[in-house]
């Protein structure tokens, strides 16, 4: 019995004295601030858990690699940059690979890449590009955000791409490094984006989730003719006349998916590490202000897209399981272990994350949800 004492102790000991080390020899990729978090709403009523979207028909099963935001080009009109009269129903999407794809009739093609080379693991993602947001324009050409590249326009009929604004250019010495969603007004002018990191890639997409911190900061700077006003994790608005790029919001924890409203009076943004969407107002006797559409959201909310009932879908990339655990919030008050497991599993735990959050949707109406039911797919 003795023997076998000696023998857990000094297993135990063996595992420790290493952890141990580790932990105060290591350095931790992330300095994480403490988050402060209401207790989530019930997950009861028109929020309880359903399978709904498990019912969904899948369209290019295993033939696409995350398509992320999806363009709908009219239905039988006559479209300015097309060679024809725009069949029904012709989508388009970015993909994982790099690729700007056509989905018509069955069929993928392949219309545009931003950038070359192998595009297998996630480090090659910054040389190949990640098309994240894509919309459709008012002429019929698409506007994309790359992750890594910047804002382009894309005329699909042609095959001919137009950068807008790079991510290479640096504002204060530093770069956009996470161009995420956007969106567009109706008559193509001004364009709404998201920058959700200046230090973070969307490679290491879970060491911002994980830092979540708000370090934005703003400063004017004219280059190559721009006039340029930007700021790390923030919502900027970009003229396509004057060229002109300005800040609304910054000092943002992971801006993401933006959304104008049906009037263009106000803008979206999901602010995802504070499940919580803010609301910048673009005209109005509040213009210029800004506050919160709504907080304290059942699951952290990635893009925004308007619904059919004057609402909007908020695709959501993990629920806070309320009654139940959501590990996010545990943690958000507790940077201390953030630390402590990205000093341990750095080299592990990033390379094997695959970012799920595209496949897996959680949709909240949030103008009509009373009337409504949600549509979880947990």
């Amino acid at each position: 019995m003795f023997a076998n004492h000696m023998t857990f102790l000094m297993l135990a000991v063996s595992l420790t004295v290493p952890l141990l080390g580790a932990m105060l020899l290591l350095d931790s990729p992330i300095d994480p601030q403490p988050l402060s978090f209401k207790e989530p709403p019930l997950l009861l009523g028109v929020l309880q858990p359903n399978t709904k979207l498990q019912q969904a028909e899948k369209l290019f099963e295993n033939q696409l690699i995350g398509p992320e935001s999806i363009a709908n080009i009219g239905a039988h009109v006559p479209v300015p940059q097309a060679p024809m009269v725009l069949s029904l129903h012709v989508m388009f999407t970015g993909t994982a690979d790099g690729r700007i794809v056509k989905l018509e009739n069955g069929e993928i093609e392949t219309i545009a890449r931003f950038g070359s080379g192998p595009c297998k693991t996630r480090d090659d993602e910054p040389a190949c590009g990640r098309p994240l947001g894509i919309r459709a324009g008012p002429n019929g050409t698409l506007f994309v955000a790359d992750a890594y590249k910047g804002l382009f326009e894309v005329n699909p009929w042609k095959r001919e791409v137009k950068l807008l604004i790079s991510s290479e250019t640096p504002i204060e010495g530093r770069k956009m490094s996470f161009v995420n969603d956007l969106t567009i007004t109706q008559d193509g002018r001004k364009i709404y984006f998201t920058d959700s990191s200046s230090k973070w890639q969307r490679r290491d997409y879970l060491l911002l989730v994980m830092e979540g911190t708000d370090d934005g900061r703003s400063g004017q700077r004219t280059t190559r003719g721009l006039r340029l006003l930007l700021a790390p994790h923030s919502l900027l608005e970009y003229d396509t006349e004057t060229k002109e790029v300005k800040v609304l919001l910054d000092q943002l924890r992971f801006p993401n998916g933006v959304q104008l409203s049906p009037a263009e009076d106000f803008v979206l943004v999901a602010e995802t590490t504070m499940a919580r969407i803010r609301r910048f107002y673009l005209s109005g006797l509040m213009k210029g202000g800004a506050d919160l559409f709504v907080e304290n959201l059942p699951g952290f909310p990635d893009n925004i897209r308007p619904s059919s009932s004057g609402g909007y879908w908020v695709g959501m990339a993990t629920i806070r399981s309320n009654p139940g655990f959501s590990m996010l919030d545990f943690l958000s008050e507790r940077p201390y272990i953030k630390r402590m497991i990205f000093k341990v599993t750095m080299k592990t735990i990033i390379p094997k994350t695959k970012m799920k959050m595209h496949l897996i949707r959680i949709f909240f109406d949030l103008c009509s949800c009373k009337n409504s039911r949600a549509a979880y797919n947990i």
